[in-house]
């Protein structure tokens, strides 16, 4: 009998690889760290039955009507790379991997509001660069974190997990989301606010939502103008959600004390302007970059495609609409 094929599109950490070859025959598009082509997208769909994907890659509903294939495991909490509705038009299931990545991206999301606040980039270069020639009571004075309001614009998993970690260094919590999160609320006294008073009022702020068409330059000039002029921006959501245009201006002049950025609209390009600001500290889209939460999506997106091939529902299912009707 023929073993399940899958198109791994990129590689992922070695566990998730034992795992599928539990099951299934696997090949890798590249291993070089850049996305693959459309060309090279859709010579790999051509020979799979299914897809391992990283966030990277697009798969767009031509590709999938060229060479449909039985599921799209997305190696990522996020999965607007994938067209999920025309993989549910055509009864393809798409999944993605939620819980695993929450304290890790967390951690690191606390750990860019801690950089930007305290001004930990500048001095490292400050330092590596010669300059540092002995303390001053004026050198790099950054702002406090315990004691102020943290402002957060989505209370999910991960909204919720940096949620915690400001309790801990004191903060009071202030959060807009589409709906209240009344469990965070009791855990620890958060305050649910309209999103203009989560700019108005917090002194940090941290982006936690998905990127749709509502949350595409969420925060733009209008929300920046609304921020105190010692306030920090915080995004490890997606690039889109900020308009970098805005953003770098809200820097470049002031109005804003800082900002550490993961994720960015063009992303891997970052807006110009930007680059030559040193308050704005940018990292390379590595908020869930741990050996231990790597190896756990991979393993997580792994288990979701093993699941189809033993002809279960998987279990972390974006489209579960498509059970109830034919699939390929």
């Amino acid at each position: 009998m023929k073993r399940f094929n899958v198109f791994v599109t990129r590689e992922i950490p070695k566990p998730g690889l034992d795992l599928l070859s539990t099951k299934c025959d696997y090949f890798i598009g590249t291993c070089e760290n850049r996305p693959l082509s459309r060309r090279e997208m859709l010579d790999g769909l051509k020979k799979a039955d299914g897809v391992l994907s990283l966030l990277t890659e697009k798969v767009t509903r031509s590709m999938m009507e060229e060479h449909p294939v039985k599921i799209l495991a997305n190696c990522a909490v996020g999965y607007d790379n994938i067209d999920v509705a025309a993989a549910t038009e055509m009864g393809i299931p798409v999944t993605n991997t939620p819980g695993v990545l929450t304290e890790t991206t967390a951690d690191f999301a606390f750990c860019l509001l801690l950089a930007s606040a305290r001004r930990v980039v500048e001095g490292d270069k400050l330092t590596r660069t010669g300059k540092f020639k002995g303390w001053g009571m004026m050198m790099l004075l950054g702002n406090d974190v315990h004691g102020k309001t943290l402002g957060l614009i989505g209370m999910g998993r991960i909204g919720a997990a940096v949620a915690r970690r400001g309790k801990g260094f004191g903060m009071r919590v202030i959060y807009a989301d589409v709906s209240r999160n009344p469990d965070i609320e009791r855990e620890l006294g958060a305050q649910f606010a309209s999103m203009d008073d989560v700019f108005r009022n917090a002194d940090f702020i941290s982006l936690h939502v998905p990127l749709t068409d509502r949350t595409r330059h969420l925060v733009g000039a209008r929300e920046l103008a609304m921020m105190k002029p010692t306030a920090h921006l915080i995004n490890t959501s997606r690039g889109p959600v900020v308009d970098e245009r805005a953003l770098f201006e809200a820097l470049r002049d002031g109005a804003i004390a800082g900002a550490g950025l993961d994720v960015y609209e063009g992303e891997p390009e970052v807006t110009p302007g930007l680059l030559s600001l040193d308050n704005v500290i940018l990292a390379p889209h590595i908020a869930s970059a741990s050996v231990e939460t790597r190896a756990l999506m991979a393993t997580t997106a792994a288990a979701n495609i093993i699941a189809v091939v033993d002809g279960r529902r998987p279990p972390n299912l974006v489209n579960p609409e498509i059970y109830g009707r034919s699939a390929h």
